[in-house]
């Protein structure tokens, strides 16, 4: 079955008034939530470690009347996600949504056979990236009276599936630094929560998705039966970025086709 395409005509604007900032912006999932924020009415500060891919992207927000800023950097550098976030402060004047989407799953590898390197390249971009840019957008939401971060995990942070270790390794401890954070800065406004994606068609699951044996062992483990579009997951990740989740912390949002219910 094809992926269905969900409407991205006319959506609430839930999000007017709000300044957000999406990491991994420059394509794929990240891209897909960036256009989905500003569609929302936010305005959006957007990271890659690709400036072109930035600007084809801050190009089409601002085709559509949106406000968007490109910053180019790697969420493995904290020197420049903090300075990320004091131009997103200079520029916009605040801060109050934080979309972590950058990742990386660059081995589909049996776990015996997995080096060092491509371990801990996947745990720093997932992982530490992930805290690095929860750290520095925490620091001026937290002077600035709260705001809402949404970090982008996986079905394998919960669901085992081979050859993935590194990945969900990652992206279990993603979920796991949520909650710790959700529980820590409650009490002095941020929110913070995840999305676990199931297979979206995007070029990081494209070393799985390629091989016909593997698309159809995915495809027959999701009860739906397909793989998604990158627009599917923009609703819950809006969702949970506004206010209409005001009473929702420390929580994992699947968005799986009904894998893990499975």
């Amino acid at each position: 079955m094809k992926a269905v395409e969900a409407s991205s005509d006319s959506p609430p604007r839930r999000l007017t008034g709000k300044v957000a900032w999406v990491t991994g912006a420059g394509r794929g999932l990240g891209r897909a939530i960036a256009l989905g924020l500003a569609r929302a009415g936010a305005d959006v500060a957007v990271t890659s470690r690709s400036a072109d891919e930035l600007g084809a992207l801050v190009d089409e927000i601002s085709s559509s009347n949106g406000s968007a800023l490109g910053l180019p950097g790697s969420v493995t550098d904290s020197v420049a996600m903090r300075k990320v976030v004091d131009e997103v402060q200079r520029f916009f004047g605040r801060l109050n949504i934080l979309v972590n989407s950058a990742g990386i799953s660059p081995s589909f590898t049996r776990a015996e056979e997995l080096s060092d390197e491509v371990w801990q390249s996947i745990i720093e971009v997932n992982l530490t990236g992930t805290f690095v840019c929860c750290r520095e957008a925490g620091r001026v939401m937290l002077e600035s009276g709260g705001g809402s971060v949404v970090n982008i995990s996986s079905v394998h942070a919960s669901s085992g599936f081979g050859r993935l270790a590194a990945y969900a390794a990652s992206k279990g401890g993603v979920e796991a630094l949520t909650r710790a954070l959700a529980v820590e800065w409650a009490q002095r406004g941020i929110r913070v929560n995840t999305v676990a994606p199931g297979y979206f068609l995007t070029a990081l699951s494209e070393p799985v998705l390629a091989s016909q044996r593997l698309h159809a062992a995915v495809v027959d483990r999701t009860p739906l039966a397909r793989i998604a579009s990158s627009q599917e997951l923009v609703g819950a990740v809006t969702f949970l970025a506004s206010d209409e989740a005001s009473f929702v912390t420390g929580s994992t949002l699947y968005v799986d086709g009904g894998w893990t219910a499975s």
